[in-house]
């Protein structure tokens, strides 16, 4: 497991109930994997927003946050949040539409006994964690600055 940085993030992961920590903790670890394998993205930057775990790129505005949640109005699902106004959701209903369900154009909704397809999991993180160099390449036709 990924140590925790963030103190506030570690409480909050044990706040959840067990059955949801665990789901909640095997998909922290996708996020941190999906990072590492995926060019350019570099270390994240842990922590909370809105009082849920969000992940970052550290080195500048390489990627869009990904943040997750239980909550207990839905306690047997969990879910993965992208910025709604980024089109990523989207993009994902159309490349995974068999795979996941999907919540408004901003979150992938897993319920606590689904099996996770992780590969396409990690495309779709990958896809968040390199936005913004992406449509950079995009402006600048294709060069893109490489992140240190």
């Amino acid at each position: 497991m990924t140590p925790f940085t963030d103190p506030a993030v570690e409480t909050r992961f044990a706040a959840y109930p067990p059955a949801a920590r665990k789901k909640m903790l095997a998909l922290r670890e996708l996020v941190f994997t999906a990072a590492a394998d995926t060019d350019g993205v570099g270390a994240l930057y842990e922590t909370l927003k809105w009082g849920e775990p969000a992940y970052l790129t550290a080195a500048g505005k390489t990627g869009s946050t990904v943040r997750m949640d239980w909550k207990p109005k839905r306690p047997d699902c969990y879910a993965l949040y992208f910025n709604c106004n980024s089109g990523l959701v989207e993009s994902f209903k159309t490349m995974f539409p068999d795979d996941f369900k999907f919540e408004g154009k901003r979150a992938i909704v897993f319920k606590l006994d689904d099996k996770i397809a992780e590969d396409a999991l990690a495309v779709c993180l990958a896809a968040a964690l390199t936005y913004h160099a992406r449509n950079r390449a995009k402006a600048t036709g294709g060069k893109t600055r490489r992140a240190t």
